[in-house]
């Protein structure tokens, strides 16, 4: 039973609204003033405190206070017959939970209760209700042949329901979801294994924007406006290894002081790993292309060291092809001592047209997990992984800079070069030493492997990566796989298994954001 301790120098005129508490099963104990109520509350476990804010001697602010001093995590809605703005604040200021004004009927009252101590509950239960009726929608939808928007509004509207779904206390409604996604993936991967080298081609012209296309269509506009007289910075923010998911989960945090102009999905090339699909995205170019236009500024898989030296390089060759001639800045952040030495510039960096900064702490994060047992307890599932994220993005460098930004006037663009996929099912694969290391595609002399279970491009010329010899094909996982050797197989299974990966094809890979913000 609920136990309710109700604070009040009237309290004999509320025995109307207790006897109707009563009746609707909970247990409400009176105390007269804030004294009384700080004893009881030392003596006895309560869920809830009702107190009023105009009482004699210790009044409701000042008992809040020392309540919340003793006990700060539980609910207390104020009661006043007051409306002044100053004791609102105050109020608010102290904590507190919910704010009426008297008189109060008794309605007023159990729907506080509920909002407060049954809101879990009632969300889950409401959330459930709704995806049910919305499940049969989207299996439908997954029947018809869609094209690449439709796939865009299928995958936003799954994440919905993952968040949405996340703290629910039915089990069974989440397994659901997941079953669905999965369906879901496995006719994705279908589709763009379908479309993927027509996009490439020109022959399908009914095409997302894609890594090599995305900072044409989205920041050049903005950054070649010659209509706009006023010199305005633009930030393009990169986040490496960033999910459309994760983009939700911080979205209300970045609001606090942006508001989303536009939340566009574009579509990751493959394979979904930095050196493929970030270096395309700063070239403007596919990875075949970069390599035969720019030798010197291209590093072949089977060369040791850095794949993604020379982004700010490709990139200004590329606004050099479309004719745009602006000061640009590139910062690739890879520690928290960057982070801050360049906070202390950015009043510099904002006489420039365009600052591009890249983050790499999520892409760190998804092989710290894989690496170490701390991290992965840390980020254990979904949920987990999106949380991680909310407590990097309050506490990094990163949000020092949007704090910063947000009263200039700037354009801020958010994005990622692709995302990632929590893997559970391998696939055996041989090759020879010389075999790329990535679990999600594989590129290699002598690949031995099930043409079913993979996206086999035996031509690599058809999708624009660099031929590494003669008889080595590019292959892709699909969904929720990943390659597994056969030499201590059960060894590599275990070690990699739930983890986050990425260079293959999947929902949560492939279709990633590109968020514009504008200052409130």
């Amino acid at each position: 039973m609920v136990q309710i301790l109700w604070v009040d120098d009237e309290i004999d005129l509320l025995k109307p609204h207790i006897l109707f508490l009563s009746a609707k099963g909970y247990q409400v104990t009176p105390a007269t003033d804030g004294h009384e109520a700080l004893d009881l509350l030392s003596e006895h476990p309560f869920d809830i405190v009702f107190l009023d804010e105009n009482m004699p001697g210790l009044s409701g602010l000042d008992t809040l206070n020392l309540i919340k001093d003793k006990l700060p995590y539980i609910p207390v809605i104020m009661i006043t017959k007051s409306e002044e703005e100053r004791i609102m604040e105050q109020a608010i200021g102290s904590k507190i939970s919910d704010y009426l004004i008297k008189p109060v009927n008794p309605n007023q009252i159990l729907l506080a209760l509920k909002k407060h101590l049954d809101i879990r509950r009632l969300v889950s239960e409401t959330s459930t209700i709704n995806y049910q009726q919305q499940f049969r929608e989207i299996s439908m939808k997954l029947m018809d042949r869609m094209n690449y928007e439709e796939w865009i509004e299928i995958y936003k509207k799954l994440v919905y329901w993952e968040l949405e779904l996340a703290n629910s206390q039915d089990d069974s409604i989440f397994e659901i979801l997941r079953q669905q996604k999965d369906e879901a993936n496995s006719l994705f991967c279908k589709f763009y294994e379908k479309n993927y080298i027509d996009w490439l081609s020109g022959k399908n012209e009914d095409k997302p924007m894609l890594s090599h296309t995305v900072l044409r269509d989205k920041l050049f506009p903005v950054i070649n406006n010659k209509d706009n007289k006023t010199h305005i910075s633009t930030f393009l923010i990169v986040i490496d290894n960033f999910r459309f998911d994760q983009w939700k989960a911080i979205q209300p945090m970045i609001e606090q002081f942006y508001r989303t102009e536009s939340e566009d999905i574009y579509y990751s090339i493959i394979p979904t790993t930095t050196q493929y699909a970030r270096n395309s995205l700063f070239a403007g170019l596919m990875p075949a292309e970069i390599q035969k236009k720019y030798p010197s500024l291209w590093v072949n898989e089977d060369v040791q060291g850095n794949k993604n030296q020379f982004e700010h390089e490709l990139f200004q060759e590329q606004i050099k092809r479309y004719g745009i001639n602006i000061k640009t800045t590139y910062h690739k952040v890879l520690n928290a001592q960057y982070g801050k030495r360049m906070i202390d510039n950015l009043s510099n960096m904002m006489q420039n047209e365009l600052n591009i900064i890249v983050y790499n702490f999520i892409d760190m994060l998804s092989h710290a997990r894989t690496e170490s047992d701390i991290v992965r307890e840390l980020a254990e599932d979904e949920k987990a992984y999106r949380a991680v994220t909310q407590t990097w993005l309050e506490h990094s460098p990163l949000m020092e800079v949007l704090k910063f930004l947000s009263d200039k006037k700037v354009n801020i663009m958010i994005t990622t070069d692709h995302g990632s996929v929590k893997i559970d099912r391998p696939i055996r694969v041989k090759g020879d030493k010389d075999i790329s290391t990535n679990l999600r595609y594989k590129v290699g002399r002598l690949i031995e492997y099930n043409t079913k279970e993979v996206f086999e491009v035996k031509d690599c010329s058809q999708i624009y990566l660099p031929k590494l010899s003669i008889t080595s094909p590019y292959i892709f996982s699909r969904s929720n796989d990943f390659f597994a050797y056969p030499n201590n197989y059960n060894q590599y299974v275990q070690y990699y298994m739930n983890t986050f990966q990425h260079g293959g094809i999947s929902m949560e890979e492939v279709m990633i954001p590109f968020i514009t913000l504008k200052n409130k």
